[in-house]
Order: structure tokens, then sequence, then C-alpha cells
């Protein structure tokens, strides 16, 4: 596994922590819908809530706020329709949120920003 892997998984079981703490039930991880991923399928209310998760280095000049591409937002838009398609699952009853994570590598704290209704 690759560094920027390594990274990544940890950041998206930082979140999925987050989220369990806030409320959020978790349904799924890394689900795969047509060779696109959403990183985690949620629940709070009556919300299904689809979660980007995205982590940089503290010493990584771009921040983790700023990972979220257009292209990314697109084939996740793309996913979760496919998603909402396949398990009939009403539209007004979806939300999209973000999570960006930065991690200090030498204090070994996280800071979490989650953004929500991102779309």
């Amino acid at each position: 596994m690759y560094h920027q892997q390594k990274i990544g998984n940890f950041g998206e079981k930082l979140a999925k922590n987050y989220l369990i703490k806030n409320g959020y039930k978790i349904f799924a991880l890394n689900k795969q819908i047509s060779h696109k991923e959403i990183d985690i399928i949620a629940n709070i209310k009556d919300f299904i809530v689809f979660v980007e998760v995205k982590t940089r280095l503290s010493t990584n000049p771009y921040l983790a706020e700023e990972a979220l591409s257009t292209l990314k937002l697109r084939r996740l838009k793309r996913a979760i329709s496919s998603y909402i398609y396949w398990k009939e699952i009403n539209a007004d009853q979806v939300r999209v949120d973000f999570i960006a994570i930065t991690v200090n590598p030498l204090t070994k704290i996280a800071k979490i920003k989650h953004f929500k209704d991102i779309v």
C-alpha cells in the first residue's frame, strides 16, 4: 500500500469514528458503484448521508479542504445517483457531506472539519 493510501485510510477511519461519535449510523465504507467509490454512507435522523473524506498531512502545502475537485464532485454525484436509483431512495432524504482532515505527523493530532450539505 502506498503512503497516500495509508493516509487516506487513516483519515477515513477518523471520519467514521467522528460520525459515530456524533450520532451517525454507518451503513457502508468505500462502497464501489460502477467504477466509482463513495467513502462513507451513513444515516442520521431522516437523512441518508453520503460522505466524501479527504485527508492531508499538515506538512502538505495544500489543505484537505482544497482537495475536493470539480471532477471528483461530479463523479461522486454520479455514484450517488446510481446508488439512489438502485436502492430506490427518495432524493429528498439524501444529503452530501464533506469531511476534511489535516493530520500533524509530529503531534499525531488530527483537525477535522465537517461541511454539511455541500451539493
